[in-house]
């Protein structure tokens, strides 16, 4: 039963920065991911990482289906992406949207599986293998962990048309 924290959004530089470790697994940092979860779904979202909500560490946390429509809930602190060789991905074209660019969507094509290692809110370690939408937020958090957004990965061209629909629709609401 977190408290729903405001998500930051595109221009905040702890959006922009890489995030440090997590080195304590205590009550703070569970009461962290209980706030994560609360901000997440009041944003109605299917992935959050710590910095969206101002916290520069390398959390996040996901609530979202695989391929087969399998929903898949939990957490990563300090993860690792791993994906496929070259050889063996396959690129998903889908659509991509970040509640910190909020109302903009864009193609962005990422492997359309991942796995995130790490471990969760206790310091167990976790492995989370994803297909589908899952393996694309498995990627899309860790990228925020890094200090990037999915805009980053865009032509610069299609970025800056992304950008400018936000800051209009960001002005005029």
């Amino acid at each position: 039963m977190g408290e729903i924290r405001p998500i930051v959004r595109v221009g905040d530089p702890v959006l922009h920065t890489p995030c440090e470790p997590v080195t304590r697994f205590d009550d703070e940092l569970r009461a962290l991911v209980d706030d994560m979860f609360a901000s997440m779904y009041a944003a109605d979202g299917v992935g959050l990482a710590a910095n969206q909500i101002g916290v520069a560490l390398r959390v996040f946390v996901y609530d979202c289906p695989d391929a087969d429509d399998v929903r898949h809930r939990g957490v990563v602190v300090n993860p690792t992406l791993e994906l496929p060789g070259l050889g063996a991905r396959r690129l998903d074209p889908g659509e991509e949207g970040c509640l910190s660019v909020p109302g903009q969507y864009a193609p962005l094509p990422r492997s359309d599986r991942a796995a995130a290692h790490g471990f969760d809110a206790e310091g167990r370690p976790v492995t989370v293998e994803g297909t589908g939408m899952l393996a694309r937020c498995l990627q899309h958090e860790v990228d925020h962990l890094d200090g990037h957004l999915y805009i980053d990965r865009l032509p610069a061209k299609r970025r800056k048309q992304v950008l400018a629909a936000y800051e209009q629709s960001y002005n005029a609401g």
